[in-house]
């Protein structure tokens, strides 16, 4: 039996490549992550028109344009020496572990 709570390579405040649909080729910043259906909310991507109905807080309703989220496998994590999406690899440096760039080996932020 496979594990679905798999932990993501990918946080909040992360910059990541989008490398499949619409918004192909574009970057942005992980808004919010959600583990259990293995998708990400990426700032100004993925954007949806909804019909929000006047509430107290909203008082004129109307339709609003917002993020809808991205599978996790459609992004890549941003690498800052590449400049490129790239592959998560994971090594223990100064007894913490890191997260580290596939191609260029370089640590991208410590976990």
């Amino acid at each position: 039996m496979q594990n679905t709570e798999l932990k993501p390579t990918l946080r909040k405040n992360d910059m990541v490549q989008v490398i499949a649909g619409r918004e192909k080729g574009k970057t942005g910043k992980v808004l919010s992550v959600d583990v259990s259906s293995h998708r990400v909310v990426v700032e100004k991507m993925n954007m949806v028109k909804r019909h929000q109905k006047p509430t107290q807080a909203n008082r004129s309703g109307g339709i609003i344009e917002k993020e809808s989220s991205i599978h996790y496998s459609n992004v890549l994590l941003l690498c800052g020496k590449c400049n490129k999406g790239v592959r998560v690899g994971h090594k223990v440096v100064d007894k913490k572990k890191v997260r580290v760039c596939k191609r260029c080996e370089s640590v991208l932020e410590t976990a």
